[in-house]
């Protein structure tokens, strides 16, 4: 599998049409995270990343941290946790 991971500390995988992603975008945004963002429908390594994070299920949104774990579907307050552990 090819490295997706772009030159942020976080990056959403999402689609354009998932609910859960816009809502859990307008959360990062208002906790002035921020993220890069991977469409799995048209970048398909972004696609395998998300299925192998999340046993063959192409679940988003996808959260991939800058030391390579994961969240599916998380909320904003475990991100905000799981950044301040990265950074700690």
């Amino acid at each position: 599998m090819s490295d997706v991971r772009l030159n942020m500390a976080l990056t959403m995988f999402t689609t354009t049409w998932c609910g859960y992603c816009h809502r859990l975008k307008s959360q990062l945004d208002r906790a002035g995270i921020e993220y890069e963002t991977v469409d799995i429908e048209t970048e398909p390594e972004g696609a395998e990343l998300v299925e192998h994070a999340n046993g063959g299920n192409r679940t988003v949104p996808t959260l991939l941290f800058e030391d390579g774990s994961t969240l599916t579907n998380p909320s904003v307050a475990d991100v905000q946790k799981r950044l301040a552990a990265l950074a700690g």
